[in-house]
């Protein structure tokens, strides 16, 4: 299985609690009581982002390639 990581920003809030976003993926942030739950929750938001909508998938022709970088 393809594993991948990804950067997050915790920011502790002045009435309890963090909120947690994901700088590379704009628009995902999530939030928790507590710093552990608050990375289980942008972790499922990461998750649900990167997951494919079947309306969405777009069919091309041609050879597959992959590059690394």
């Amino acid at each position: 299985m393809f594993k991948m990581e990804i950067r997050v920003i915790l920011e502790k809030q002045e009435e309890g609690g963090y909120t947690v976003y994901a700088p590379s993926l704009p628009g995902c942030i999530s939030q928790g009581e507590t710093r552990e739950d608050a990375l289980k929750n942008i972790k499922e938001a990461v998750e649900l982002y990167l997951e494919t909508d079947e309306n969405e998938i777009t069919v091309y022709e041609g050879e597959l390639a992959t590059i690394k970088l």
